[in-house]
């Protein structure tokens, strides 16, 4: 269970994945040490589950996010996981309660990609497509 430090480093690193831990600790006022311990049992309990990087405008100015809703039937579920788990484009895929059953985060390098994919997916089931337009809100820490 993640105490008060424990969101204060999970808040740094929210904020910038590539701060060190010299850094945390001197913001937080542990040892390095400590830090590095706290983080690999954050680690170990799945609370962290990988750093990443955040692609800027530069690199994602010409791509096209959506929201892909699938209905599946059950005996589908298997053959669309197959399909998500190929696709380069998907970024995350949700089973979910509702009429739906997948949501899937999508990133294509353009409409005629978005498409094609929203195609292989109408091959499983209906489908429910809502563009992206923004992201007013990346990466809230909950604690």
């Amino acid at each position: 269970m993640a105490d008060i430090i424990d969101n204060q480093i999970l808040q740094l690193l929210t904020e910038n994945a590539r701060i060190t831990v010299k850094e945390i600790a001197e913001r937080v006022n542990l040892t390095a040490p400590a830090v590095s311990e706290r983080m690999r049992k954050m680690e170990r309990e799945g609370t962290i589950g990988g750093y990443t990087v955040v692609l800027g405008p530069a690199k994602t100015k010409h791509l096209v996010s959506a929201l892909i809703s699938v209905s599946a039937a059950p005996q589908d579920k298997e053959a669309f996981l197959q399909i998500v788990q190929e696709e380069e484009a998907v970024q995350q895929c949700y089973f979910v309660t509702g009429s739906y059953s997948f949501i899937v985060i999508v990133t294509c390098e353009d409409m005629p990609a978005l498409e094609s994919l929203i195609n292989r997916f109408q091959k499983i089931g209906q489908t429910n497509t809502q563009i992206i337009l923004s992201t007013p809100i990346k990466h809230r820490i909950i604690v």
